[in-house]
């Protein structure tokens, strides 16, 4: 599948996007990039203060742009042929 990252993301991983296979699920997918490119995006997405049970992920993933949140969150199935978009959360107001 194709994973593609965005402003913060980009700079953490040091790439704009990446192929990556044998992984089934979205919890799978960070745990994979957590231990091919850096440890920090596990961090960044799954490990800030903002997690929590209505919020699993910090940032947004899409799958083929489909939110994860509507779906199955870190459960969320994924297939080789899907597209992955990663962006860390914003603000505003």
């Amino acid at each position: 599948m194709k994973v593609m990252f965005y402003a913060t993301f980009r700079e953490i991983i040091g790439r704009r996007e990446v192929e990556v296979h044998g992984v089934r699920t979205v919890r799978e997918l960070v745990d994979y990039l957590a231990e091919h490119y850096t440890p920090e995006i596990k961090k960044q997405l799954l490990g800030t203060p903002r997690v929590g049970p209505d919020k699993p992920i910090d940032g947004m993933v899409l799958v083929n742009g489909h939110n994860v949140l509507h779906l199955k969150g870190l459960d969320t199935e994924l297939n080789e042929d899907d597209v992955v978009h990663i962006f860390p959360p914003a603000g505003g107001g």
